[in-house]
């Protein structure tokens, strides 16, 4: 990505005589680890076809891809809906070579081309007809490029086109069962954009349909700005494609034992991780979600929780969510690039549990970890932050604000104890927030009712 146009082009993607093609090891062991975290059933022969149409992007004249028997069988995505769980039947994955990329808007007479992408491997996967909603085909979108990210198989990064989604729309009168024609729509990289253009073609083929007309199997493009589809070429069926078996190609068999290499290193997957975390450290299904969405984040986690001293992982999550995470979105940063490492977080969450500082002056020190990234002890101690739990000099302040504001006592006196918040904000503010508040409350109270 990012490149100059045609600058990374092989012989082979260039469709040049000769050249033949090889499989890729690695993106056959990034398949079956693919597969796997769908809870796919792995096909260890499998077979590669070529595909046969003409297009400028592609070169060869044919594309590479798998027909009948995929490396990856049937599995299932489970998302969530309003409704609760739901499960999403995957039909396939299957390898097959990328395309170049047309460009149409530089030229009103002419279209060009850029092969940088073309005989890249792509990792295709076919869903079932489960999705019944835009929302939940955006949900699944999403559950899926975190999954994908999650086993390191794609980076997810849908601006840079390395993770895309054609989105095929049909519809049925209610309460009937029959799927009729599909259109596709090319190319979608963005989740607000596949709700828009699923809710467009949608109400347009049931506008057609209402007016006596037939949906006719298209493929579509998306135009965000018009928020309208319009059609690119007339759908292609599989009989067009006239597959064949590739003869560059041998079948691609995969042993028991390079099988088991891939199983063993699969890592613990995403909805495992949540039901753990809920387990483990008693967060709510809500915080675990979040927390064991993002690999990094699931580890920044556990590092800040501990393994030989485990912390209350609640209070940990409380100051990732609320705090580091705000500052990480303000500032447009991702966990990685945290300026607080896990280890001070979880030191910091240590100061509080000590009694060392309270809760309030914790954000304080907070904010200039931020800015420094020193370990917070150090910071407590070079800015005299350390809470006040002496008992008889938190005594001494009390004492200092009842003599100070008699009439505010004749009123706690006279039945208004809720006034004793006001007490509690005057001895904070003349120990800069550094008294025990559980102890100012106990003493207060035992002072006031003296």
């Amino acid at each position: 990505f990012g490149e100059a146009p045609n600058e990374s082009v092989s012989f082979v993607d260039a469709g040049m005589p000769g050249m033949l093609p090889v499989i890729n090891d690695w993106c056959v062991k990034q398949a079956i680890r693919t597969g796997l975290g769908l809870n796919a059933q792995i096909n260890q022969k499998s077979f590669f076809a070529r595909k046969n149409y003409f297009y400028p992007d592609l070169p060869q004249g044919y594309q590479i891809s798998q027909s009948n028997q995929p490396i990856v069988g049937e599995g299932y995505l489970m998302i969530d809906t309003d409704e609760g769980e739901k499960k999403i039947r995957i039909e396939r994955l299957h390898l097959e070579q990328d395309a170049g990329k047309l460009i149409h808007d530089r030229d009103p007479n002419k279209s060009y081309v850029d092969l940088n992408r073309s005989g890249l491997p792509l990792m295709e996967i076919v869903s079932y007809p489960d999705i019944s909603s835009p929302d939940e085909a955006a949900e699944y979108f999403k559950k899926m490029r975190v999954l994908v990210r999650f086993l390191e198989t794609c980076d997810g990064n849908m601006d840079e086109g390395s993770m895309r989604c054609d989105v095929n729309v049909s519809v049925r009168p209610q309460g009937s069962t029959e799927l009729r024609n599909r259109c596709e729509i090319k190319n979608m990289n963005s989740f607000r954009f596949i709700r828009q253009a699923i809710e467009h073609e949608a109400q347009r083929q049931v506008n057609l349909y209402d007016a006596g007309g037939e949906v006719k199997q298209d493929t579509l493009l998306f135009n965000p700005t018009t928020g309208e589809t319009k059609s690119m070429r007339s759908k292609e069926n599989a009989q067009d494609y006239r597959y064949f078996p590739d003869p560059d190609l041998l079948p691609l068999v995969i042993s028991d034992e390079e099988l088991e290499s891939v199983k063993k290193d699969m890592p613990e997957l995403p909805d495992v991780k949540r039901l753990r975390f809920i387990s483990e450290y008693k967060l709510s299904d809500y915080d675990a979600k979040i927390l064991s969405q993002d690999k990094d984040v699931a580890h920044y986690f556990e590092s800040a929780v501990g393994t030989e001293k485990k912390r209350d992982g609640k209070t940990v999550a409380n100051w990732m969510i609320s705090e580091l995470f705000g500052y990480l979105n303000k500032e447009n940063r991702t966990i990685v690039e945290s300026p607080v490492s896990p280890e001070n977080l979880g030191e910091l969450v240590d100061l509080i549990t000590e009694d060392v500082i309270s809760g309030k002056i914790a954000k304080t020190v907070f904010e200039k970890m931020l800015e420094s990234n020193h370990s917070p002890r150090k910071i407590v101690e070079e800015n005299g932050l350390r809470q006040m739990n002496d008992s008889g000099e938190i005594e001494k302040v009390i004492e200092e604000v009842i003599a100070d504001n008699p009439s505010k006592v004749a009123v706690y006196k006279g039945g208004k104890e809720s006034i004793i918040g006001w007490f509690v904000g005057q001895v904070m503010q003349k120990t800069q927030g550094r008294a025990n508040p559980d102890q100012v409350n106990t003493l207060l109270k035992e002072k006031l009712g003296q």
